[in-house]
C-alpha cells in the first residue's frame, strides 16, 4: 500500500528505515507542516506539504499513513485527522522485533529495531516501542505513550496513556505508571507514579507532584481544545517541551477507549 509518513523530523527517518526494512506498505512521502521542509527530500523521499496535502493525496489514491511524531499529545491527535480524512492508520514495526504470539498490538504503533513484546502484553494505539525496549509478561501500554530506548519493564507494568518513559530506565514488576506521567532518563522506578508526575533518579524520587483532583479534571478539558490546535499548527512537532506538564490529548475514537482517564487505554473524547 501507498503510504504517507506524517513528520519528517528525526523520528520520520526512524520510520522510514523501519518501513524499507519490513517491505510491508510502500512509502512515497513525508508530510510535515514545517513549511521550511516543503519540496524537500528527507532519505531519499519528498516531502509533499503540510497536513492539508491530507484530501488531496487521498484523492490521488493514498490510502495509508504512519504518525512519526515523538511528541505523545501531537502524535494522538494526527491520528483523529487521519480517521477524519477517512485514511488507514498503519504500524510500523521493524523485522528485528521480537512480539509475542499472544500480545495484543494496537493501530498506528511504531515498533522499532530490537523492541521485544513478551507474552500477553497489550499496546495500545498510537504508542511508540523504541529501539530495544523490552516489555516483559502480561503489561499494559496505554494509548500514545512513548518507551525510549533500552527500557526495561518488568512483568504486570502498567503504563497509563500519554506517559514518557526516559532512555533506559527500568520500572519494576507490578507497578502502574500515571496518565501522563514523565519517567526521567536511567530513572529505576520501584513504587507507582501518580498521573501527571515527573519521577527522576534511582530509585525515582518525584520532581514534579500530581495536580489536585480539580486541576487535574481542568486540564483535562483544556488539552482536548490544545490537541486540536496542535494538529493544524505550523509545526507538526510541538511547541512545548515535549510532556513537560500536562501533554494535549484528542478526542479520537478507538474501539479500547473508556470514561475513566486513568485506565492505560483512555483517549479523551
Amino acid at each position: 500500500m501507498d503510504t504517507l509518513i506524517l513528520g519528517a523530523g528525526g523520528h520520520g527517518r526512524v520510520v522510514l528505515d523501519i518501513l524499507y526494512q519490513a517491505q510491508t506498505h510502500n512509502p512515497v512521502g513525508f508530510l510535515d507542516n514545517n513549511k521550511a521542509l516543503h519540496g524537500r527530500r528527507v532519505d531519499g523521499l519528498p516531502v509533499l506539504g503540510g497536513m492539508d496535502q491530507l484530501p488531496v493525496l487521498k484523492a490521488r489514491g493514498i490510502h495509508g499513513a504512519v504518525i512519526a511524531i515523538g511528541d505523545n499529545g501531537v502524535r494522538r491527535a494526527m491520528g483523529d485527522l487521519l480517521d477524519q480524512h477517512s485514511f488507514e492508520v498503519l504500524s510500523a514495526i521493524h523485522p528485528s522485533a521480537q512480539l509475542a504470539r499472544n500480545a495484543t498490538i494496537g493501530r498506528g504503533v511504531v515498533i522499532a529495531a530490537g523492541a521485544m513484546v513478551c507474552a500477553h502484553c497489550q499496546i495500545g494505539d498510537y504508542v511508540i516501542l523504541n529501539t530495544g525496549c523490552i516489555v516483559d509478561h502480561e503489561s499494559m501500554i496505554g494509548t500514545a505513550a512513548h518507551v525510549c530506548p533500552g527500557v526495561r519493564l518488568a512483568g504486570h507494568v502498567t503504563i497509563e496513556s500519554g506517559a514518557f518513559i526516559g532512555i533506559g530506565a527500568t520500572v519494576v514488576q507490578n507497578v502502574r505508571v500515571g496518565f501522563e506521567a514523565v519517567i526521567g532518563a536511567g530513572a529505576v522506578v520501584l513504587t507507582n507514579v501518580e498521573p501527571m508526575t515527573t519521577v527522576v533518579g534511582v530509585p525515582a524520587r518525584s520532581v514534579k507532584d500530581a495536580p489536585s483532583a480539580e486541576e487535574f479534571a481542568s486540564l483535562l478539558g483544556a488539552n482536548v481544545a490544545q490537541s486540536h490546535h496542535e494538529a493544524q499548527a505550523p509545526s507538526a512537532v510541538s511547541k512545548r517541551a515535549r510532556n513537560q506538564g500536562a501533554s494535549p490529548n484528542s478526542d479520537s475514537e478507538s474501539g479500547v477507549a473508556t470514561s475513566d482517564p486513568r485506565d492505560p487505554m483512555h483517549i479523551v473524547r
